[in-house]
């Protein structure tokens, strides 16, 4: 079994192994904290040898920062905008996307948000940090905003965490529609603005144009 599946694996490429040693990774880190995965359980979960491992990432933690930013790459590339309808329309198709890339690439979602706690300030942080701004920008452009207030700031980044949060609870527990999920984050995000508008013109200007439709 060995011999005949070796010649196969040496006439992948080397971007094509390194994808694979990666997704290997992901599927790793997704589950567990850093510290709890060695070269070694990387290695067996891709069929390959702890000496290729070192080769292609030189360590653990070259290996790790190279996942996230994978991982960081796909989802990016799903943070684009959504037509030209009605804000709120645009913002449930950019909720769609966004929750195409968490069903598609569980383990890589999972990974990366793992990977980026409060106050970070390494190479992993900054990753993860990445992402996040860019998924505010979209937000932003969605919503028709341009320079947002401070309390618009606040509420348009509070309603991101919780897609974060509600992306990693659906993963876990399967146990609601993923249609209803986005349903209820896109009404989560007019009950933001409905607090935020109480106490910032912006945020109930943005809130009125919005009911508007």
């Amino acid at each position: 079994m060995t011999e005949t599946t070796r010649p196969a694996r040496r006439r992948l490429t080397v971007d094509r192994r390194r994808e694979e040693l990666i997704a290997a990774a992901l599927e790793l880190f997704g589950g567990r904290d850093v510290e709890h995965v060695s070269i070694d359980d990387v290695a067996s979960r891709a069929g390959a040898s702890r000496a290729l491992v070192y080769h292609y990432f030189g360590g653990k933690q070259e290996l790790y920062v190279a996942a996230l930013r994978s991982a960081a790459e796909r989802l990016e590339s799903r943070l684009v905008p959504q037509g030209d309808g009605r804000p709120l329309e645009d913002l449930a198709a950019g909720l769609a996307s966004y929750f195409d890339f968490v069903e598609q690439h569980a383990a890589g979602y999972a990974a990366l948000l793992r990977g980026g706690p409060a106050g970070r300030a390494d190479e992993v942080g900054e990753i993860v940090d990445g992402v996040r701004r860019r998924l505010f920008l979209l937000v932003q452009r969605q919503m028709r905003v341009t320079e947002p207030s401070p309390v618009l700031r606040a509420t348009l980044r509070s309603w991101i965490a919780s897609v974060e949060t509600a992306g990693l609870d659906w993963l876990e527990h399967r146990d609601m529609e993923r249609a209803e999920l986005e349903r209820l984050l896109v009404e989560h995000m007019t009950a933001l603005l409905g607090v935020a508008a109480r106490h910032d013109g912006e945020a109930a200007r943005l809130l009125h144009a919005l009911m508007a439709g």
